[in-house]
């Protein structure tokens, strides 16, 4: 027996263990393997492979059983609750990337809304592909302002691998030379449209110190060798990306990264694998491999590795790490801090305003560009001219102008040859911008294990207690004030300022449960994303954030992964962990 054990575990032994297969996953398992470690990549959901699992990629609209593809209400409230709460997300055509709720439970203390999509290369099949660093102000930010901790980098550490994944991945944008948003190595700008052109034109004349440039998205508009090697090519502008994108336009672990680190015959990828816990080698002082629970059969296994990074979203990862305890770690895996769990960070949002624009009647524009307009934060950067008395920090905008199509009031009243007539032609121009303000990190807003609550598998759940605070109230009253003045000076008719309130979570952009910082007493990781009191552990998903910035933190996530490896790789090989 001892034997057949001694075979098992070696079976079961890799040098790199990676836990999730989204933004983060995906970039650890291609800089792993393609550095030579044979990895294993456990991802909790099923098996999506590219082109072959998007049931709905090329479905046309008349060919969903529900108009528009809008589930029956009775539906989203029985197993969608949380995941309809964007209002867009969870549809006929794309709920095979959700969680079912009913089976994903969790407690909210406070009104938190966890986004969630459990497959191989997770939520990369369905982010929103707004790809942009953090500046050298955001990395000094919480030193600067006495909140939270220092960040142990600093912007000249991640700038060669921001280069390094926008090479990768394909970031379409247009340098702007400003040092609170930094510019990358960008494929060709995707172009506004005549809306667009005049309010950039209009309000830079009018407020010099707020840019309006086209976003920085993940669709390839001029790929390189390499991408199309990887069997990509250019965005189709289809703007149905949610449903997974058959064309590699857009950037997605399925598509990008598993595939390289698949053709290095190092990786093997186990779906339904829900990582329960870390183990711990007391004699050894590290992590020596993970446990699993299959989802389908219900047996547990166990794998073993040098290396072990965390990818599995930072509440997921949080979630792993509190569940991992023993002699050493009481309280939770390198939790000697209390740290792990804290800090929950999102982007605030759902503020800003519209207008009616009654110019460019005459003018339309082709495909469905699944981008808008950027504004880059302008407030409290470091002069007079843009610091705020009632709050620190900031927010940038997205949004666009656009005229609606035939189905913009299916439901309104008519019938017949004239409204048939009314809906062939399109709708009057809008124009509309929505703010993301950054959110402070606060030690008490934090998620916690229930054991009372299990889940379908009898495994404990997550609690979240996270609220925003008075900075970022404040906050908000500027976001739609700055966004109804952007508006009217660009003599726009009809603005409409509103803010349609915010939840924690919503903004899908969760950061912050074990925490990079210099100081092994008040946060959880080091400088290289290594779990301070266990060297051999890396977590480099959004649970490594310090801050939050206002900008979208995926770029930021794949940076420090790429980053991460590289620091594991030479420390493996030095013997360091």
């Amino acid at each position: 027996m001892a034997n057949l054990n001694g075979r098992a575990r070696q079976e079961n032994t890799y040098d790199a263990i990676v836990v999730g297969s989204g933004i983060s996953g995906g970039w650890a398992a291609k800089e792993l393997t393609q550095k030579g470690l044979k990895t294993l990549v456990l991802e909790r959901g099923p098996m999506v492979r590219h082109l072959e699992d998007y049931p709905t990629a090329v479905m046309d609209p008349w060919q969903a059983q529900y108009p528009q593809g809008k589930l029956p209400a009775d539906e989203l409230k029985s197993r969608y609750p949380v995941q309809s709460r964007t209002g867009y997300t969870v549809t006929e055509l794309t709920k095979h990337f959700f969680v079912r709720d009913d089976e994903n439970p969790y407690t909210e203390e406070a009104p938190f809304d966890w986004i969630r999509s459990y497959q191989v290369g997770g939520r990369s099949l369905t982010w929103g592909r707004q790809s942009y660093r953090h500046s050298p102000m955001d990395f000094e930010a919480n030193a600067r302002d006495g909140v939270g901790v220092d960040w142990p980098i600093r912007y000249a550490d991640l700038a060669p691998w921001y280069d390094y994944v926008e090479r990768f991945v394909g970031v379409s944008g247009q340098n702007e030379g400003l040092a609170h948003l930094p510019d990358g190595q960008f494929q060709p700008p995707m172009e506004m449209n005549c809306v667009e052109k005049a309010f950039k034109t209009r309000i830079e004349s009018r407020f010099p110190e707020r840019r309006i440039t086209i976003g920085r998205t993940a669709h390839l508009t001029e790929p390189t060798e390499e991408q199309l090697s990887l069997g990509r090519t250019k965005c189709q502008y289809r703007n149905m990306c949610m449903r997974g994108c058959p064309f590699g336009g857009y950037f997605s672990s399925n598509s990008a990264t598993l595939v390289a680190a698949e053709r290095t015959g190092n990786l093997r990828m186990r779906p339904n694998a829900i990582v329960t816990s870390l183990i711990y080698d007391e004699k050894a002082g590290k992590a020596a491999g993970v446990r699993i629970l299959d989802s389908e059969t219900g047996q547990e296994e166990e794998f073993y590795a040098e290396v072990v990074f965390l990818c599995a979203s930072a509440l997921n990862t949080a979630w792993i790490m509190l569940n991992s305890t023993s002699s050493r770690f009481p309280n939770g895996f390198g939790n000697g801090s209390d740290q792990l769990g804290r800090n929950v960070m999102d982007h605030h949002f759902r503020v800003g305003a519209r207008a009616v624009v009654d110019e460019f009647s005459d003018k339309y524009y082709s495909g469905r560009r699944p981008n808008g307009i950027y504004v880059p934060r302008f407030r409290n950067l470091g002069d007079a001219a843009t610091a705020r008395k009632d709050y620190i920090r900031g927010f940038g905008y997205q949004g666009g102008g656009g005229r609606p199509g035939w189905d913009r009031d299916l439901t309104g009243e008519g019938f017949g040859a004239a409204r048939k007539a009314e809906l062939s032609q399109p709708g009057p121009w809008v124009m509309q911008l929505g703010a993301f303000g950054e959110i402070l990190p606060y030690e008490d807003n934090r998620v916690t294990l229930d054991h009372d609550r299990k889940d379908k598998h009898g495994l404990p759940t997550l609690s979240a207690k996270v609220t925003i605070r008075e900075n970022e109230k404040a906050m908000r009253k500027d976001m739609m004030a700055a966004a109804v003045e952007m508006l009217e000076a660009a003599g726009f008719k009809n603005v409409q300022g509103a803010d349609l309130g915010y939840a924690p979570g919503l903004g899908i952009h969760e950061m912050g449960t074990a925490r990079m910082g210099r100081d092994p007493k008040t946060s959880v990781l080091n400088a290289h994303n290594q779990v301070h009191e266990c060297k051999n552990v890396y977590v480099t998903d959004g649970a490594a954030m310090t801050s939050a910035s206002c900008v979208n933190p995926s770029l930021t996530y794949m940076a420090l992964t790429a980053r991460a490896v590289d620091h594991a790789v030479q420390a493996k090989k030095k013997g360091d962990l």
